[in-house]
Order: structure tokens, then C-alpha cells, then sequence
């Protein structure tokens, strides 16, 4: 590789960034709103819902762009690095803290890997249930993680967000997106409460992101 070409990679990236952004905002007209907290720029890790794979670059679209820049997806490796475009996509347009999810594969704790990139400063996405939700409940149980980050970085504010109406927009089995607008939430932040078991946080953690959710009837609209 030459010298240019790290530097060549940087700006083909950004540039990927800048059209996929757009692309999200024309087909979901994808809006944000700041309901517990304003966007200002401190170190948050927003935990999310989980229903489609759209569901990061929706809330990396609706981040105004000082915050877009120092904020970091936490991402499955055995997803993103399956192609050689998503290879380019995951790891240099979204910046993702990549992990790998196969308990049976693992060389190393995933926690490392997010807690260094805190360390370093950067904002988090989180999605808490691990796996996308396809049973229709509100939520899947959260994993340990976010109670493990609210433990080892108590001065960053955990913030619920919501992300609403994608599965109305592409309902499974359709090519189409439906023009309906894509609303990410943000809630007011939580922080583990000194002795608060893991189990009382996550639920508490959980109960905070559901609240955003808007009721059914206005789901679709």
C-alpha cells in the first residue's frame, strides 16, 4: 500500500458516510428527537431497541455530525467482516468497536474492546439485547453489558433511545420502503445506583426505553 492510501481510504469513507446519511434521510426522512437530553457534545453510550439491521446507521444518521464523528457503533465482527464492502463500511464509515458474539470463538473478553474505546473518549451504540427482536414484544432481556459499562465508566450517561416505525417502513418480505418517517427517541440518561444489583439496572435500564416507545395506535403514523 502506498503512504496516500490510508489517507485516500479516510476521505472515501467519509464521503460513503455523507451519501448513506442522505440515502437514510430520503427513503425514512429519519428525524430525531432530543426528549430527555439535548445534543451536546458529551460522552454518552445510547442504548437502543433492535429490530433491523437499519437500526445504527438510523440513529448514526440523526446525530448532528461533531457528535456523528466521535461516536462509535458496537458492532458484530462476524457480520461486519464477512464481505469486503461491509468489511469498508463497518469498521471506516461507522468507526464500529467490532466484537465477536461466538462465545465458542472468542480470544478475548468484548469488554475490552469497549472499554477501551471509552477510554479513549468516544461515544457509544449499544443494542443491549444482543440479537434482533422478531417476537413482537417490546423488548428482548437485556445482557450484562450496559450494567458492566455503567460500573466501569459511572461519569458517562447511559441514554435509552428508541428507534420507531422501521419494521412499518420495510415490513418483511417487501422491496419497497413505505413513505412513512423513521423517529429515533432520546431519553433522559441512567447511571448505575451505588449497590444497585445487576439485575434491578437492567430492568430499570430497560423500563426508560420503553417509555419512549410511542403508544400503538400512533405506531405507523
Amino acid at each position: 500500500m502506498t503512504q496516500r492510501s490510508p489517507f485516500l481510504r479516510r476521505i472515501a469513507a467519509r464521503l460513503t458516510g455523507q451519501f448513506l446519511a442522505l440515502v437514510a434521510r430520503f427513503i425514512t426522512a429519519v428525524r430525531a428527537d432530543w426528549r430527555g437530553i439535548e445534543p451536546v457534545d458529551k460522552q454518552r453510550v445510547y442504548y437502543a431497541n433492535h429490530v433491523s439491521n437499519a437500526d445504527m446507521p438510523m440513529i448514526w444518521t440523526v446525530l448532528p455530525s461533531h457528535m456523528r464523528r466521535k461516536t462509535r457503533p458496537v458492532a458484530a465482527a462476524d457480520y461486519w467482516l464477512k464481505t469486503r464492502l461491509r468489511a469498508f463500511v463497518g469498521p471506516e464509515v461507522f468507526n464500529c468497536v467490532l466484537v465477536d458474539r461466538r462465545p465458542e470463538a472468542r480470544t478475548e473478553d468484548p469488554m475490552l474492546a469497549i472499554r477501551a474505546a471509552l477510554d479513549e473518549g468516544a461515544s457509544l451504540i449499544i443494542f443491549p439485547e444482543g440479537n434482533r427482536n422478531m417476537t413482537g414484544d417490546p423488548l428482548l432481556p437485556f445482557r450484562a453489558g450496559l450494567y458492566n459499562i455503567g460500573l466501569s465508566h459511572p461519569e458517562v450517561d447511559l441514554v435509552p433511545t428508541w428507534v420507531a416505525n422501521l419494521t412499518e417502513i420495510m415490513p418483511k418480505g417487501e422491496v419497497i420502503p413505505l413513505p412513512l418517517i423513521c423517529t429515533v427517541t432520546f431519553g433522559a440518561p441512567v447511571h448505575v445506583e451505588e449497590d444497585e444489583s445487576k439485575d434491578a439496572f437492567l430492568a430499570r435500564a430497560a423500563e426508560a426505553l420503553v417509555a419512549l416507545a410511542p403508544p400503538p395506535h400512533h405506531r405507523g403514523s
